[in-house]
C-alpha cells in the first residue's frame, strides 16, 4: 500500500512527522528516499523532536551513523549514500541494536535490504514544499 501527502513547508513536514512517530511500532525501519536536498534529514530531525529528543540531529553521511537517545529508546539514523554497496551495513554491524531501537531511519537504504521496513520516499515540489509517498502497512497508512 502506498499513501501520497503534500507537505506545503516544513512546519507540515513536523506534523507527519509527529504523526509518523505516533504510528510507528518499537523497532521499525523507516527507509528514507529520494535525491540530495529532498529533506529525509529534515524529516528523522522531526521524527527525533517527536519522541523527545533535543539535541542537534546533522546527516551522518560521513560517520554513516548517529543514535539520538529518546525516552522511547535510541532512534538510529544512518546515511548509506557513501557505501558502494548499501547491502554493506548490515556486515558492518550499523545496525545490530535495531531490535532495541524506537525506530531507525535510513537514509539512501534500498527497500529490498530492509524487508518490513517502511519506505519514505521524499520529492521537493518548491523551495519549501515536499512531497512525501509512504509505503508499509495499511493500518499504518491510514494512521497518517
Amino acid at each position: 500500500m502506498e499513501r501520497v501527502l503534500e507537505l506545503p513547508d516544513e512546519t507540515a513536514t513536523a506534523r507527519f512527522a509527529a504523526r509518523l512517530a505516533r504510528a510507528l511500532p518499537p523497532g521499525t525501519v523507516v527507509v528514507l528516499r529520494g535525491p540530495l536536498g529532498a529533506g529525509k534529514t529534515t524529516l528523522v530531525r522531526h521524527l527525533a523532536r517527536a519522541l523527545g529528543f533535543g539535541g542537534r540531529v546533522t546527516s551522518p553521511t560521513y560517520t554513516l551513523l548517529h543514535v539520538y537517545p529518546t525516552p522511547e529508546g535510541p532512534i538510529l539514523h544512518a546515511d548509506l549514500y557513501r557505501l558502494e554497496d548499501p547491502a554493506r551495513a548490515e556486515e558492518l554491524g550499523l545496525f545490530e541494536e535495531v531490535e532495541e531501537a524506537r525506530l531507525a531511519a535510513v537514509e539512501w537504504g534500498r527497500p529490498e535490504d530492509f524487508p518490513g521496513a517502511v519506505v519514505v520516499e521524499l520529492e521537493q515540489v518548491s523551495e519549501a514544499a515536499r512531497r512525501a509517498r509512504i509505503s508499509g502497512p495499511e493500518e499504518l497508512l491510514r494512521r497518517l
